[in-house]
């Protein structure tokens, strides 16, 4: 058995989702009406090539880093003496 706290609660989430349902706002934007001049289609481009700028760009910078870690590692495998560790030998003075 439910408790009645928890039936109107059910209740009135269910009320609250059929009147966001039937609202007129629900069934499309202007974009996706067909105004596709209006202030919010543009608005909607702009957002949609700036996610697409911010994901190329990490996913360069991903690239790029793998990149790098293959190169480094190619020459390493050919014994490339510029990629390798300098070590000095600490001077003692007599």
């Amino acid at each position: 058995m439910i408790p009645a706290a928890s039936k109107r609660t059910l209740t009135l989430l269910a009320f609250m989702l059929v009147l966001q349902a039937s609202s007129p706002r629900l069934f499309a934007c202007a974009a996706c009406f067909g105004q596709s001049d209006s202030n919010l289609a543009k608005g909607m481009n702009i957002g949609i090539m700036s996610l697409l700028l911010v994901i190329v760009t990490v996913l360069g910078g991903v690239a790029s880093f793998f990149l790098y870690l293959a190169r480094r590692s190619a020459a390493m495998e050919t014994g490339s003496a510029d990629l390798e560790p300098q070590i000095s030998e600490p001077v003692t003075e007599v």
